[in-house]
């Protein structure tokens, strides 16, 4: 037990920080839990009201007019029945809300509100004396667990990480920062986030990053305070202080925990997503246990937009109309390129060169230009689910086996490289000798 300076008495270091009393000597009594074989309510101390005369303890709190405050406390009378009053309001214009009357047996425990009138920008929070057992006025009504402030209020903000945009293929690590900015604690605090659509979730990525229970976690249901949802493809975290595997906890205001709690999982953008956008939002619910039953609240976050940059897949078929032939005649290839979407394919060329052995003598294609000397055909841009097609006519000149190869480039991601390139093999023959007597015979 022990007399400290109220908050009026700066200059003094061991002063009570945010309390003020009615008291002209300006001390406050703290007892310990268990001192004289009365235990705290709450904690490990608590306050006597009457220390060394009766007064009044109270604090002077910034409020928004309008705002609904709650307030809850613990009192107890020390030599037998002891009784307080609750003031609530403007400084120096307090309205009794309540009395409380109680013996030295066991804490009563007491709840309320009160809304701030208009204009009142800030509340005086009093708790007066008004008797005690015994009449000393030196002795009697102890006081705990005093709150007395605005419900829990949880915001969510969500980050995607990288910020775009980005390609099918590519990871996407979304984080979620759960912050009280209310009065009370917000309990039975749980986070759900869906898969966005055209995403996989990525296994293994489950992470409370800051805040109560920090740490990797498992993608199993009833092992931690995490899990992965299959059948509902989303993911869920148990928050706060006091969360399990089966039920959240509780998250303190700014004022205790600053930074809040924050949470991460990771996804892969599927081909579904090319050139558009995964749209993401996280949701939070929670409840304000501050007045007598417990009422449920929700929270949703901000919008986590994603560009996905478009895609497409090319494939290229090359064919001749001949694959023997003798030195002399001519070859035609026919080139397809074909683009499976599932964007539009802009900047698109396939690169078919004749090789050595080869002539060129003429080029046909159904859209965009061949240039004999690179062999690039420009083919421009191809819708998803379009094909160009390329006639390239050339004189075979030496013998053995030509092998021209024909491969499609575009400025979008290709989803599947593997067939961009195809080739056709033909064997070139001497040209038959008819000898130098006249025509050949045989």
């Amino acid at each position: 037990m022990g007399f400290l300076p109220d908050a009026s008495q700066t200059q003094n270091p061991g002063h009570v920080p945010g309390w003020l009393t009615t008291a002209t000597d300006h001390l406050i009594e703290i007892w310990h839990d268990g001192f004289n074989g009365v235990p705290a309510a709450e904690g490990v101390q608590f306050a006597e009201l009457n220390a060394n005369q009766v007064s009044t303890l109270y604090q002077d709190l910034p409020t928004t007019p309008g705002a609904t405050l709650y307030w809850r406390l613990h009192h107890r009378g020390r030599a037998g029945q002891d009784t307080m009053a609750l003031d609530i309001g403007a400084p120096g214009k307090t309205v009794q809300q309540r009395t409380f009357t109680d013996g030295n047996t066991a804490w009563g425990f007491y709840t309320g509100t009160y809304t701030v009138p208009a204009g009142q920008t800030t509340t005086r929070f009093a708790f007066r004396s008004i008797s005690a057992a015994g009449g000393d006025p030196t002795v009697g009504n102890f006081l705990d667990g005093i709150f007395f402030g605005t419900a829990p209020s949880v915001t969510l903000t969500k980050y995607a990480v990288p910020q775009g945009p980005l390609q099918v293929g590519d990871v996407i690590t979304y984080r979620v920062v759960a912050t009280n900015g209310g009065g009370g604690n917000a309990e039975a605090l749980r986070l759900t986030d869906a898969v966005p659509a055209g995403t996989t979730y990525v296994p293994g990525s489950l992470r409370i990053v800051d805040g109560p229970n920090s740490g990797a976690k498992t993608d199993r249901s009833g092992d931690d305070q995490a899990s992965y949802d299959p059948v509902g493809n989303r993911v869920v975290f148990n928050l706060g202080n006091g969360a399990t595997s089966g039920q959240g906890g509780s998250l303190p205001n700014t004022d205790a925990l600053p930074n809040g709690t924050t949470v991460e999982y990771r996804v892969t953008i599927d081909e579904a997503s090319a050139g558009g956008h995964v749209v993401n939002t996280a949701t939070a619910t929670y409840e304000n246990r501050l007045g007598p039953t417990p009422q449920p609240l929700t929270a949703t976050s901000n919008e986590a937009d994603t560009q996905v940059l478009p895609a497409a897949d090319l494939s290229v078929t090359k064919s001749a109309d001949a694959t023997t032939v003798t030195v002399g005649q001519t070859v035609t290839y026919r080139v397809t390129v074909r683009n499976a979407g599932p964007n539009t394919a802009t900047g698109v060329t396939v690169a078919d060169p004749l090789p050595a052995g080869l002539a060129f003598l003429s080029a046909t294609p159904s859209t965009g230009t061949y240039a004999p000397a690179t062999g690039q055909w420009a083919v421009g841009v191809l819708a998803a689910g379009a094909t160009a097609t390329l006639t390239l006519r050339a004189k075979a000149t030496t013998t053995g086996p030509v092998t021209n190869t024909a491969t499609a480039h575009g400025n979008e991601t290709d989803l599947h490289p593997a067939d961009n390139t195809d080739h056709v093999t033909v064997c070139v023959e001497p040209a038959p000798d008819c000898g130098p007597c006249g025509p050949c015979s045989r």
